[in-house]
């Protein structure tokens, strides 16, 4: 199997061995089968937020197509299996009256992917809701239940990206929802506006969704296979986290390029932090939407945010544009861009 025909963005070369998991036995058999030969592995779900090098992947491709979504326990409790889509999940607890994930709505990819990368958007992130998430720990073989204090969630990572990569799969999530039809308290400017209501409001959980979408489709983060704005992984880089010095610094530099009546947009980060959006670091160290190194490769017309490939890109042109825009940004700014999505192969 070509891996550019599993991942949204279209790139990839071909994997060694391929497996499709549809059930929690065949996936767990797939990766002990795998790990007890010594073959690297890779875990392949929607490919929503994985780039892969253009050599393709030298082990075994597992991909998770296992289906699931049950709910029992106390209320609002729902678990869902690794392999089920998200935004059909997002979906259905919207349609049965829970709140939590309306937010999310619009998201490619797959919910076993969800607290690896504790997905969020437009105020809302999976580790509001999560309660634990059922693993396979590769390094002992046994079946485990991570309570979400122990999956040491932060922006954009959690212990399953960060100090424990690759250590675990996983099999399913839980998460404890509101039994309610409205939404959960409105926290994002840019929603409140789209919905037309003050931040802190709630709407119908459904106007959400629907607004959400809206908001998606328009930065063309919404999957289109006519539109080719859509051909990428999302958010290509993380919105940086500063402390007072380095938000000072950034200041700085950002009145001497932009304007001494430049002032730097930021959200609380948390800790006595701030969140600076890389959309505008981008914007203003000189790369516009649609910028492009060469051809197939460039900014989405859309979104900053956004890389996309046109169908004829490759791996290595892509990552080449995400360099040139991360060190630009670090000459202009002095801040440091991290990627989003999982890299296979390559580095940045």
């Amino acid at each position: 199997m070509r891996l550019a025909d599993g991942t949204t963005i279209g790139l990839g070369g071909p994997a060694r061995y391929f497996v499709r998991a549809g059930t929690d036995d065949e996936l767990i058999k797939a990766v002990r089968t795998a790990d007890a030969s010594g073959d690297p592995v890779l875990i392949l779900g929607g490919g929503s937020n994985l780039v892969v090098a253009d050599a393709g992947f030298p082990g075994t491709v597992v991909q998770v197509a296992t289906r699931g979504f049950s709910r029992g326990g106390e209320p609002g409790m729902v678990t869902v299996a690794a392999g089920e889509d998200w935004d059909a999940v997002v979906a259905r607890s919207v349609a049965e009256g829970l709140a939590g994930l309306e937010c999310l709505s619009g998201i490619p990819g797959r919910a076993g992917a969800t607290p690896i990368q504790n997905v969020g958007a437009y105020g809302q992130e999976v580790a509001q809701t999560i309660t634990c998430v059922r693993v396979l720990d590769r390094a002992t073989g046994d079946v485990l239940e991570i309570p979400a204090g122990q999956c040491g969630f932060g922006y954009r990572t959690s212990r399953f990206k960060a100090a424990d990569a690759g250590r675990f799969v996983v099999l399913s999530v839980t998460f404890r929802l509101a039994v309610q039809t409205l939404s959960m308290p409105v926290r994002y400017a840019e929603l409140a506006t789209a919905l037309g209501v003050r931040a802190g409001d709630q709407v119908d959980s459904t106007e959400a969704r629907s607004a959400v979408i809206g908001l998606r489709q328009r930065k063309g983060m919404v999957i289109d296979p006519a539109d080719p704005d859509t051909r990428s992984v999302g958010s290509f880089f993380v919105n940086p986290v500063l402390d007072e010095a380095a938000l000072a610094v950034l200041e700085k530099a950002a009145r001497v390029r932009c304007g001494e009546d430049t002032r730097v947009p930021r959200f609380d980060g948390g800790n006595g932090q701030v969140k600076v959006p890389a959309a505008w670091l981008i914007e203003r160290a000189g790369f516009g939407k649609g910028y492009s190194l060469a051809a197939g490769a460039r900014i989405s017309s859309k979104h900053t945010l956004a890389l996309v490939s046109t169908g004829s890109a490759s791996t290595a042109a892509l990552i080449a544009l995400a360099a040139h825009i991360r060190d630009g940004v670090y000459d202009a700014f002095g801040v440091a861009l991290s990627p989003e999505p999982v890299l296979v192969g390559v580095t940045l």
